[in-house]
């Protein structure tokens, strides 16, 4: 069973950054494509990024592009979203996710983390 822990949300204000940590459980981490996620109150969840599990090549959404990056330590068991020039917008709760394939579908995802709360103030 892979589990996975969010850490690194709180709050910060515009224009500030970020860095989230998920920490993944068992020994396959680098099998794994792993992706992040965020739900916002009352809209659905949305992709932010993603990152194959060499850490090769990433993808991530048009919203984030050029703020954000997802990066990966291997031998730490961990992937990361470090948030640059965050907006008010950004605000949401983050998710990290593994899957046997780097894809921005929520859907094909098989585990997921708890989440933790990112807050951006204007």
């Amino acid at each position: 069973q892979v589990q996975l822990v969010e850490s690194g949300g709180g709050l910060v204000q515009a224009e500030g950054s970020l860095r989230l940590s998920c920490a993944v459980s068992g020994r396959t981490f680098s099998s794994y494509a792993m992706g992040w996620f965020r739900q916002a109150p009352g809209q659905e969840r949305e992709f932010v990024a993603a990152i194959t599990g060499s850490g090769g090549s990433t993808l991530y959404a048009d919203s984030v592009k050029g703020r954000f990056t997802i990066s990966r330590d291997n031998a730490k068991n961990t992937v990361y979203l470090q948030m640059n020039s965050l907006k008010p917008e950004d605000t949401a709760v983050y998710y990290c996710a593994a899957n046997e394939r780097v894809t921005r579908s929520g859907r094909e995802y098989d585990y997921w983390g708890q989440g933790t709360q990112v807050t951006v103030s204007s």
